[in-house]
């Protein structure tokens, strides 16, 4: 799988509600009501990942859960980081 260029990430980061390129990842922060919700959703998402043999690195900050996606073995950002990216806001959707 490619790496995308810059621009084609910024053309396609248009689709994603809210997340941003920072570098060479794209980046989401979600915010939950208590922290078990943030687990849950970490939990949800770690499911997905897996599925997908693609992991994010998750940082959570109480009830703030950030998503970083980045395909390492491609030294950037590839059409994975972007389904995991989607599927991780319609899970969001289901909260």
């Amino acid at each position: 799988m490619a790496k995308y260029s810059k621009s084609e990430v910024l053309a396609k980061i248009k689709n994603l509600d809210g997340w941003k390129l920072e570098g060479e990842e794209i980046k989401k922060k979600f915010e939950f009501p208590t922290f078990p919700d943030a687990i849950k959703f970490v939990n949800k998402v770690a499911d997905l990942a897996e599925r997908a043999d693609h992991h994010p690195d998750i940082l959570i900050n109480y009830r703030r859960v950030t998503f970083s996606l980045s395909t390492h073995d491609q030294g950037g950002i590839t059409q994975k980081d972007f389904s995991l990216a989607e599927q991780i806001e319609k899970e969001s959707a289901l909260k």
